[in-house]
Order: structure tokens, then C-alpha cells, then sequence
């Protein structure tokens, strides 16, 4: 996650000078406490925005996931569950685990179960991740290839489709537990209760909800005093000619609250998730940060081509160059890596 801008130069030292502090944050972050109750140490010691934005982005940069600490649970099985499908699905076996979705897939593996994890959707791009078979072609899953690899167990969200295939695996005889998409803050917890319970380890869920809630917590109390700057969530697709601007169920927006500032585009009256982006509704937002993401900004030209769109340059992130950046599948990813970029967006939204 960067910022761009006039502020440009301090926010890459103080996210990379302090080489030391970061990598002794981190060591914290992965050595405190025991057993499946372990913390990730976000709440180890008290520290500033900065020192807690260059830990978060070394652990991001890393592009791999925390696992709870202890001995990976066991799952008590059989289990039967509620699926968002309006289904009720009984888990005898997760041996063999199969996460249709990026987010889910994390939870899976911080949970302490990746190694049960057979396959892969095009979603899950984090490390652990990489080397299983991938299941999706674009977004769509193939039924074959997901039975190929003769999962126990296989978690869906709502969106996951085509419709045919999820039948065709289910049909197969493949328990599939179906789950809500997580579209804002309050949705991690949900879900992460969710897969533990479907996958029979309910205690290491609880145990992630409080880690969870520690970090946050954590990353929560770094907003400075009396800052609240305007934030408005871009998303672009220069290439696609989609240019949009996130109001209320965003995602982007609950991720902004959380980092101690106001969505511009929410503030604005944008009651829908996304509004395609004027000038004018831009300008009367007046957006003091402009939030992305890395591929969305780059999809533009960069920072350079982002202040030649109409409206951009009227704003005071426009005009000061006030740019955020996250990477596609972290920013609004809604799992256990969520606290990390509440800490860099803490820092970097409140910069002068």
C-alpha cells in the first residue's frame, strides 16, 4: 500500500527506514502467546501509526498468512450447518478441503488447516496458496477440474457460479456449504465463525475472532486525535473505460471508518455500492484522499494520469496528489489480513 503526493517522501521513510522496529513488531506479531488462542501480537505493545504501517506492509510485501499458533485443530466431525443456499449441509470429512474463494481460502489457512487444502480459486493469490491446482478459468469454476481432485468439502459464496457446476458438484455427492459474501468489516467475524464451525473446529474460530478483534482494536486506537479526513474510494478499469466512485456498501467504505475517516462518496449521498464517477459529483465531494487500487491506478496511467481525469485535479487529493494504493486482493479481501491494512490506512489517511 503507497502514498502518493506531496507526502510522498515521508511516508516511504517511515515505512521502510525503521528497519529494525518493523522486523521487531513482526517478531512480536508472530511469536506471542500459545496453543490455537495465540495472538498475531498486535496488541503486544503500544506503537505509533507509522511503526504499525511499516510492520503491516513488510508482513503484506511478504504475501503470506499467519496461522494461529499451537498445534493445527482437529476437526470434530460429523458436523450439520446452515448454507446461505438454503440448504442444510452435514461435513462428515475434511481431509480434503476445497475454498472456492480467495477470502475464504485465508481464513482456511489461519485457521491451521492449509494443509488440507486441495485447490485453489484464481482469487487466492496469497504464497501458501500458489502451488495447488487452479479450479477456476477467469472467474467461472469448472466442475471438473473441482471433482478431479476429489474434495470432501467444498465452501462457496452466493456469487460463486456458474449455477451448473456448483449442481454438478454437489450432484456428485461433494458436501458444498454455500456463505454470504463479506462485503464490509463486520462480515469477518460472521464468516470466520461460518468455515470453522462447517469444518468442525469451531474453537480455533473463536480464537481467530479474538485475534481479529485485538488487532483491530489495536490499529484503531493509532487514529490521531481530532483527524478526519475525506476519503473516496476510486475504482478503474482505464482499459474497460469503467470509472466508478464507492458510496454506502462499498466495502471500501466500513474500511475507512475503521481507519478514522470519512467516505467521501457515503458523505456525498451515494446510497449505492458503486455510482459511476462525474466531475461534478467528484468535485462536490471534495475528497481530501483518494483511495485505489494498484492495478485501477496503474489501469490510468499512474498518479499522472489520474489528476488529467475531469474533476480530479478540483479536489484537495486531486490538487495535493493524495493518493492511497492497496493491492487488488488484500484491500478488500474481509479475512485475517484486514487489520494490516486498517494499520497502513491509519497512517496514511491521516497525513498532512
Amino acid at each position: 500500500m503507497r502514498m502518493s503526493g506531496r507526502s510522498q517522501q515521508s511516508p516511504r521513510r517511515r515505512a521502510f527506514a525503521p528497519v529494525v522496529l518493523a522486523l521487531a513488531l513482526l517478531t512480536a506479531a508472530c511469536g506471542g502467546g500459545t496453543g490455537s488462542s495465540g495472538t498475531s501480537g498486535a496488541d503486544v505493545s503500544p506503537a505509533s501509526a507509522s511503526e504499525r504501517a511499516a510492520a503491516a506492509e513488510k508482513q503484506l510485501a511478504k504475501n503470506t498468512l499467519l496461522p494461529l499458533q499451537g498445534k493445527a485443530p482437529a476437526p470434530q466431525l460429523p458436523v450439520t450447518v446452515d448454507s446461505s443456499d438454503g440448504r442444510k449441509v452435514t461435513v462428515n470429512d475434511a481431509s480434503r478441503i476445497l475454498p472456492l474463494n480467495g477470502g475464504v481460502a485465508e481464513i482456511v489457512f489461519t485457521l491451521g488447516l492449509g494443509d488440507r487444502v486441495v485447490g485453489r480459486d484464481i482469487t487466492a493469490t496469497f504464497a501458501e496458496a500458489k502451488k495447488l491446482p487452479q479450479v477456476t478459468q477467469a472467474h467461472d469454476v469448472s466442475a471438473e477440474s473441482v471433482l478431479s481432485l476429489r474434495p470432501t468439502v467444498v465452501l462457496a459464496d452466493t456469487d460463486t457460479g456458474p449455477r451448473e457446476a456448483i449442481d454438478q458438484i454437489r450432484d456428485a455427492g461433494v458436501p458444498v456449504v454455500v456463505l454470504d459474501p463479506a462485503t464490509e468489516l463486520s462480515d469477518v467475524a460472521t464468516r470466520t465463525t461460518r468455515i470453522a464451525e462447517a469444518l468442525g473446529v469451531p474453537e480455533a474460530g473463536k480464537a481467530l475472532n479474538a485475534r481479529i478483534a485485538r488487532e483491530l482494536a489495536a490499529a484503531k486506537a493509532a487514529v490521531p486525535q481530532g483527524s478526519r479526513p475525506k476519503v473516496a474510494f476510486l475504482y478503474m478499469r482505464g482499459s474497460a473505460a469503467v470509472y466508478l466512485m464507492g458510496g454506502k456498501g462499498s466495502g471500501a467504505d466500513s474500511l475507512i471508518d475503521a481507519a478514522g475517516a470519512v467516505d467521501a462518496g457515503v458523505e456525498a449521498g451515494l446510497d449505492k455500492p458503486f455510482t459511476p464517477l462525474t466531475s461534478e459529483a467528484l468535485v462536490s465531494a471534495q475528497p481530501d484522499v483518494i483511495l485505489m487500487m494498484d492495478k485501477g491506478l496503474a489501469s490510468v496511467g499512474g498518479v499522472d494520469g489520474l489528476v488529467d481525469i475531469p474533476g480530479i485535479r478540483e479536489t484537495p487529493a486531486g490538487a495535493d496528489r493524495r493518493i492511497v494504493t492497496a493491492e487488488d486482493g488484500v484491500l478488500l479481501s474481509f479475512g485475517p489480513r484486514t487489520p494490516l491494512v486498517i494499520d497502513i490506512l491509519v497512517d496514511r489517511i491521516h497525513q498532512g
